[in-house]
């Protein structure tokens, strides 16, 4: 743990620039360095800061870094926030926790999976991605791996009802942008004859597996290659003894039945905002302190994003 901080040891932290990917496109986010792990700044109308790779990463010790935000002299955030990672699920600080839905597959081995967890039409359709000579398996990344990406992700401009973030993008773009996790990832390539159709990134997170990239073509769906890859995505979250495969968020979307069908559960996490200052502390009051997305009511919300979709299937090339 690290050392406290003394309340007249009021010094200034650095404030550095990191180039990453914000919606699949190069973006340069302000951080900071606290206790040897780096969180990232988010200014608006209040001032953010949140460990960087909050799902790989727990944050070592949330008093210290309050304490070292509170007590700097010129950086001044108006809110701290972290959160608990699977499993904990259970609040642990003396904080007021709000709470996250992720979805998650509790995960022994793959035959468990198979016959306990999907009901039988998910069990007929990856019988059906079989039957259709759809071959998965894992995968190196190299260049003709990464072809067939630039292929699935040009295939159209909209997806799930939103513009592709990485539609467009040429091989050697994709090749870049997408060697810079390897380190933590598995790469699970779904095939047709030699074509790949299909992909998963699965991420060790640790204590779970993340899936990141997920995607098939669209021109094959009929071909359950979907169900096929999650299929591979367990076998190989066994072989690599996690626990759970994380999915992003639980909620209404295009993806929730697919994540109901596979097994997935809603697992509630805790999240806490922790005020720094005044405007902090009345945005959290306001309920403004997640972004005026989250302000917006789901009666004004939900309309919108049905016009959006279709406006971009309208105007999708």
């Amino acid at each position: 743990m690290a050392e406290p901080i003394c309340t007249t040891d009021r010094r200034e932290l650095e404030v550095f620039t990191k180039e990453t990917l914000v919606k699949g496109q190069p973006a340069k986010i302000k951080c900071v360095e606290i206790g040897g792990q780096t969180y990232s700044v988010t200014r608006g109308p209040v001032t953010l800061v949140s460990l960087e790779d909050e799902w790989y990463e727990d944050v070592s010790d949330p008093e210290f870094v309050v304490k070292t935000l509170s007590h700097d002299i010129n950086f001044k955030p108006d809110l701290f926030t972290f959160w608990q990672r699977l499993p904990e699920v259970e609040p642990k600080y003396p904080y007021a926790p709000e709470w996250e839905s992720i979805a998650a597959l509790p995960i022994s081995d793959f035959d468990h999976w198979f016959d306990n967890q999907v009901k039988a039409a998910t069990r007929n359709m990856i019988r059906k991605s079989q039957k259709a000579g759809i071959q998965v398996r894992e995968c190196s990344y190299d260049d003709e791996f990464v072809r067939g990406m630039t292929e699935i992700f040009n295939e159209t401009p909209v997806r799930q009802g939103r513009r592709f973030w990485h539609y467009g993008k040429n091989f050697e773009t994709i090749k870049l942008q997408f060697s810079q996790f390897l380190f933590r990832e598995d790469l699970i390539g779904a095939y047709c004859g030699d074509e790949l159709v299909g992909f998963a990134m699965l991420a060790n997170a640790g204590k779970y597996g993340l899936l990141g990239q997920f995607i098939s073509k669209i021109q094959h769906r009929e071909k359950a290659i979907n169900n096929a890859l999650i299929a591979q995505t367990v076998r190989t979250c066994a072989r690599r003894e996690l626990s759970y495969l994380v999915y992003g968020y639980w909620g209404a979307s295009s993806l929730s039945d697919f994540k109901r069908h596979s097994g997935f559960q809603e697992f509630k996490l805790p999240r806490y905002f922790v005020p720094l200052t005044q405007k902090g502390k009345l945005a959290l009051k306001l309920g403004f302190h997640r972004g005026w997305k989250a302000a917006v009511p789901d009666g004004i919300k939900i309309p919108l994003k049905k016009l959006r979709r279709m406006w971009l299937g309208l105007h999708a090339e």
